[in-house]
């Protein structure tokens, strides 16, 4: 079922560094496709409610004034479910998977729109409801039709409820994650998103996975509120013991994936961690790392090199964070105005620009080579300050703390260490460069934080390599 487009084109998606647009992501340019909206609907034996839905689902998108498409993706229904689609003008795919997770990823796929919807085929999804998914694509990268947010509801039988309760308040709390009602499966998505995304539930949970994969991208999501309806004709396809071993599994797959550096928010979350160690951690690093800015008089530009998603950028307005991963860039794009990407080997700004750089748990994640040294020396001033923290690997606590960390938390950061330093190897390396170390002080005895000064003349010639400005906006890795 498709209509004709009688509106403009889709708005374009370029935005520059220090005007995100709130929700969207500035790092994508976005094609319009052959459609504007597909709207996909899993069915099985759901006959006689699609037969209700399609006209209604029509004249809705219709009133949008759209190009538009209807794909629903029938799980070899006996009840005549895809003679009724074809009849009613729709598109009807046959899946090749087993579930309804399959049969949802398998419409999505053979969507050819900028947007889709997704929705139920049982009536319980109120299809005027898209009018207001529509008129607020442009805030976030999903938007999710919530029953649990205020104003939202859900007329189901109270066992159904209950349940359905459960399943969200263990799921968000457990994992950390701002929304209220992931099950829900009526959502808009901007469709480029979901390319990529390597999904394993074929069940109802893989709308728990699709979700948590896309937010722990550092994607937007956003709820609104919405009166969920009992079903019309037929019965349920939830089959709640079945199922329940299915959404456990998929909990543990996602605590694992929402407490490893995979997620852009895991520097962001590890200040506020339920983990004493790891809270006190952060926290004891942005006091150092502030005091020894504010130790720093006339520091008015100030760069926080692999800024991440944490805390420290976030109290620095006026900072430039950059990081060489986006998801963490996306994350921050509402918290901080100012984000670049970019390679701590070839940094994108001219000599000289900041009065203070701040390179805090980077250089251990780094090839050691003599190019970063030369690179943070250039682009600041004479005279202003480093601050570099590293973990003292000539510790033998950090050793301890490590070996405790990777088995605590094995997808954290500590098995990304290739190069270990000790305070008298930074400070031979600081001193070869023309720095006067200032300070040294430490995070829980064996994190090194140093502040330096670069001398006021030049020991050394700059790199002759120069590359643009790198912005949120142009075309990045992922």
């Amino acid at each position: 079922m498709t209509g004709q487009h009688m509106g403009g084109p889709l708005p374009g998606r370029n935005e520059r560094v220090g005007t995100p647009a709130r929700g969207r992501d500035p790092a994508m340019t976005w094609s319009p496709g052959e459609f504007d909206l597909a709207v996909v609907i899993p069915a099985w034996n759901e006959r006689e409610n699609l037969e209700l839905l399609l006209p209604a689902l029509r004249e809705t998108l219709d009133g949008l004034s759209l190009r538009w498409e209807i794909i629903v993706a029938d799980g070899g229904s006996r009840d005549g479910t895809a003679e009724a689609v074809v009849r009613r003008g729709a598109r009807v795919i046959q899946q090749r998977e087993r579930g309804y997770g399959a049969a949802l990823m398998e419409g999505i796929q053979a969507s050819r729109a900028a947007y889709v919807v997704t929705m139920d085929a049982d009536l319980s999804h109120r299809p005027v409801f898209i009018e207001d998914l529509w008129k607020h694509r442009e805030e976030a990268e999903v938007l999710v039709a919530s029953r649990y947010v205020p104003g939202g509801e859900s007329r189901t039988h109270w066992f159904r409820r209950v349940c359905s309760r459960i399943l969200n308040v263990v799921y968000t709390r457990l994992l950390s994650l701002p929304l209220h009602d992931i099950s829900s499966g009526f959502r808009l998505y901007r469709r480029d998103i979901l390319d990529g995304l390597r999904l394993r539930a074929r069940d109802f949970d893989i709308l728990e996975e699709i979700l948590i994969k896309i937010y722990s991208q550092g994607f937007q999501v956003r709820e609104l509120p919405f009166r969920y309806l009992s079903r019309g004709s037929g019965r349920t396809h939830v089959r709640f013991f079945k199922f329940g071993w299915a959404y456990l599994r998929t909990l543990v797959r996602m605590w694992q994936l929402r407490n490893s550096v995979a997620s852009a928010d895991y520097d962001h979350r590890a200040f506020d961690s339920v983990i004493p160690l790891q809270r006190y951690w952060q926290r004891a690093r942005r006091r150092i790392v502030l005091s020894f800015l504010a130790a720093s008089a006339g520091q008015a530009t100030v760069l926080d090199i692999g800024c991440g998603s944490g805390r420290i950028i976030q109290d620095l307005p006026e900072a430039i964070g950059m990081d060489i991963l986006l998801p963490k860039l996306r994350f921050l794009r509402n918290r901080h105005s100012r984000l670049v990407q970019g390679d701590i080997f070839a940094l994108p700004f001219p000599d000289a620009a900041f009065d203070a750089v701040i390179c805090s748990e980077v250089i251990e994640h780094i090839p050691d080579r003599p190019s970063a040294f030369t690179e943070l020396t250039r682009i600041l001033r004479p005279g202003g300050t480093l601050i570099l923290g590293t973990p003292d690997y000539g510790r033998w606590l950090w050793w301890v703390l490590e070996y405790l960390y990777g088995k605590i938390l094995p997808g954290a950061y500590a098995h990304e260490h290739i190069e270990h330093y000790t305070r008298a190897t930074l400070t031979q390396r600081l001193r070869a460069h023309g720095y006067a170390i200032q300070e040294i002080r430490y995070v829980g005895f064996c994190e090194m934080i140093f502040r330096a000064t670069k001398p006021t003349t030049r020991r050394e010639e700059p790199l002759p390599r120069r590359v643009s400005a790198r912005p949120l906006g142009g075309d990045h890795r992922s």
